[in-house]
C-alpha cells in the first residue's frame, strides 16, 4: 500500500487522535512559554504563537494564539533551511521580515527534532520582544527604513548541538533596552521549544516514525479538503473590494480581487498603492498571505484542523514593491500589525458580496500599538513596555459585535492594569469601554474603549494605530463605528491632538489617552439598540 493510499486509509478517528496529539504539542509549548516569560507582553497579553512542522517545514498543528504569526512561521521554517545540515540538539533563530519574519519584534526560535538521527519534524515558537533595538523604545517607532526599527537577525544557530552560541545570545540581548527582560524571554522560548521537541519524540514512538509521518500528511491533505468544501459553498464569481491606510492626505489603497472558482480561491492585489517610505505600513508577503488565509479559515468554523494544507486552495498575485509585498529596506513594523488588520478588512468586505448572510461589518481595524520606554529611576534600570489595545468588533449577521475586545490578526488578552506599577513607573489611571463608538445597526457594532496612562518619570512613547481618519465600515445599512483618538494630556492641564502615529516625550505627571474605535454596525434600523 502506498503511503498516500495508507494515509487516506486513516479513519476520522485516527485522524482526530494525530490532530489532538499534534496539537496539544503545540498547546503545552505556549503555556510554558507563558508561565515562564519575564515580560507581562508574553506572560499577561499572551503575543506569542507556537507550532509543529513536518521535515519539509510544512505546518501541519498550531495552536489558537495570533493569526497573523501562524499563517507567516511556515515562511521562516522554510527560511532556515538555509542553514542544513541540521545536527540534533541545534536551535535556530530568525526575525528577518524578508526572510519568513513578520516584524523586527517577532523573534522565532524553532528546532529539527530528530529520532536515531531522523529528522521527524520542526517545533517552533514566534514571540514578541517587548524591545529588540532601533530608534526608539519598544522597537515600532515612526521609522522609514527596516533599520531604524531595529536588530535584524536572518537564520541562525542560536545552539548547535545541544551546546548555545553564547556570543549570538549576548548580541541579542545587548541590543535590547531591557536586557534582562530579553534574556529571560529568550530562555523562556528555548524551554518551550525544548518541551516541543520532547513531546515530538514521544509521539513518534506512539505512531512510530512512518506512521507518524504518514499522519502530516493525511492531516495536511484532509485540512484542503475540508477548506475546499468550505470554498465550494461560495458563488463562484469576481468580489472587489478596497479601503485606505492612514498615510498622506487620500491615504493609500489597498485593493483586492477575489476570485472564487469551484474549490479555489484566487486574491489579486493589483491596484494597491505601492510601498512607502513615509511610514511602516508596509506589509511583507507573508503577512498578507496570512490575513487572506485567515480570512478563508474562518468560514471552515472552529473544528476545522489549523495546518498548512489549509491554504492549499489559495492563491495570490502580489503586485513586487507594494505596501501589501514591500520588499528591502523598507520598514514594516506597522505593516504587520495595522496594515494585516487592514488586508483583513478587504478580504472580508470582498467575501461579504458573496457570502452577505456570513460575514460581519469591519471590526475596529487596527491593534491600538503603544510602546513605552526610559529610565525606571526608583527600581533603576531602563525599561522598555508594549502592548496593544483593544476595540470593538464589528455587528454581524446573526448578533452584535463584542465591546473591548481584540480582533482578527490580533489574539492577545488584555494586560491587568494591576500588573502595570509592580514593573514600571507608569499607571493606567482609566480603563473602560468607550460607550456608543459602536456603529448603529439592527446588529450594532461593539464599542471600543479607553486607555490612559498616568507616567512618574520621564519617558519616550510611541504610537502606531489606524482608523483615526477612515472609520470601520458598516455592512447591509448599518453605520459605521467611531474613529479612535490619541491625546497627550500635560501635567498643566495642556492638551495636544496625536495623529494616528506619533512619537512623543513625556513627563512626570504627564498623560496619554488612548481612544480606541468601534466595530461597524450590520444592517439598518432606525433606533441605536443599548449595546
Amino acid at each position: 500500500m502506498t503511503s498516500e493510499n495508507w494515509a487516506l486509509s486513516l479513519s476520522a478517528g485516527d485522524l482526530s487522535i494525530a490532530d489532538a496529539v499534534l496539537t496539544s504539542i503545540a498547546e503545552e509549548m505556549g503555556e510554558a512559554l507563558g508561565r515562564s516569560a519575564y515580560s507581562p507582553n508574553i506572560k499577561e497579553r499572551r503575543d506569542f504563537s507556537c507550532g509543529v512542522f513536518d521535515p519539509t517545514g510544512q505546518m501541519v498543528a498550531q495552536a489558537a494564539h495570533m493569526p497573523v504569526h501562524l499563517g507567516a512561521m511556515p515562511a521562516s521554517i522554510k527560511a532556515i533551511m538555509a542553514l542544513e545540515p541540521f545536527t540534533p540538539g541545534d536551535v535556530l533563530a530568525v526575525n528577518d521580515p524578508f526572510q519568513g519574519g513578520t516584524h523586527l519584534p517577532d523573534l522565532t526560535i524553532a528546532s529539527p527534532v530528530f529520532i536515531e538521527k531522523q529528522l521527524i519534524g520542526f517545533v517552533a515558537t514566534r514571540a514578541h520582544h517587548a524591545d529588540i533595538g532601533g530608534m526608539a523604545p519598544g522597537s515600532m517607532p515612526v521609522a522609514r527604513e527596516l533599520l531604524q526599527e531595529g536588530l535584524v537577525i536572518p537564520p541562525i544557530r542560536l545552539v548547535a548541538g545541544g551546546i548555545r552560541n553564547e556570543s549570538v545570545f549576548a548580541v541579542i540581548v545587548r541590543n535590547s533596552r531591557a536586557p534582562e527582560e530579553r534574556r529571560g524571554d529568550l530562555r523562556a522560548q528555548l524551554a518551550a521549544t525544548a518541551i516541543g521537541a520532547q513531546r515530538l519524540e514521544t509521539a513518534a514512538s506512539r505512531f512510530t516514525i512512518a506512521g507518524l509521518l504518514q499522519r502530516y500528511e493525511a492531516l495536511l491533505n484532509h485540512g484542503e479538503r475540508v477548506v475546499c468544501a468550505v470554498i465550494e459553498t461560495i458563488p463562484d464569481g469576481l468580489y472587489s473590494f478596497e479601503d485606505r491606510m492612514e498615510v498622506g492626505p487620500d491615504g493609500l489603497m489597498i485593493r483586492v480581487n477575489l476570485e472564487i472558482d469551484g474549490d479555489q480561491v484566487h486574491f489579486d492585489f493589483n491596484g494597491s498603492a505601492p510601498e512607502t517610505t513615509e511610514a511602516s505600513i508596509n506589509a511583507v508577503a507573508t503577512v498578507t498571505r496570512s490575513a487572506c488565509y485567515y480570512a478563508i479559515r474562518c468560514l471552515a468554523g472552529p473544528d476545522a484542523p489549523r495546518n498548512e494544507g489549509c491554504y492549499r486552495p489559495v492563491r495570490f498575485t502580489l503586485p513586487e514593491r507594494s505596501i501589501v509585498a514591500a520588499g528591502p529596506p523598507r520598514a514594516v513594523s506597522a505593516g504587520n500589525v495595522e496594515t494585516s488588520q487592514r488586508i483583513t478588512d478587504v478580504a472580508l468586505g470582498a467575501l461579504a458580496q458573496a457570502i452577505p448572510d456570513r460575514i460581519p461589518a469591519a471590526s475596529s481595524g487596527t491593534m491600538n500599538n503603544i510602546t513605552i520606554g526610559g529610565y525606571d529611576s526608583a527600581r533603576k534600570r531602563p525599561y522598555a513596555y508594549y502592548e496593544t489595545i483593544a476595540g470593538g468588533a464589528g455587528g454581524g449577521p446573526k448578533r452584535a459585535g463584542r465591546s473591548g475586545v481584540h480582533t482578527h490578526m490580533t489574539n492577545t488578552m488584555n494586560t491587568p492594569i494591576e500588573a502595570l506599577p509592580l514593573a514600571y513607573p507608569f499607571t493606567v489611571e482609566r480603563y473602560e469601554l468607550r460607550r456608543g463608538t459602536g456603529g448603529i445597526g439592527s446588529h450594532p457594532g461593539g464599542d471600543g474603549v479607553i486607555r490612559e496612562y498616568n507616567f512618574h518619570d520621564a519617558a519616550t512613547v510611541s504610537i502606531v494605530s489606524e482608523r483615526r481618519r477612515f472609520a470601520p465600515w458598516g455592512l447591509h445599512g448599518g453605520e459605521s463605528g467611531t474613529t479612535g483618538r490619541n491625546t497627550l494630556i500635560r501635567a498643566d492641564g495642556s492638551i495636544s491632538e496625536l495623529g494616528a502615529r506619533a512619537e512623543v516625550d513625556v513627563n512626570s505627571g504627564d498623560r496619554v489617552r488612548i481612544e480606541t474605535p468601534g466595530g461597524g454596525g450590520w444592517g439598518a434600523t432606525e433606533k441605536h439598540p443599548s449595546h
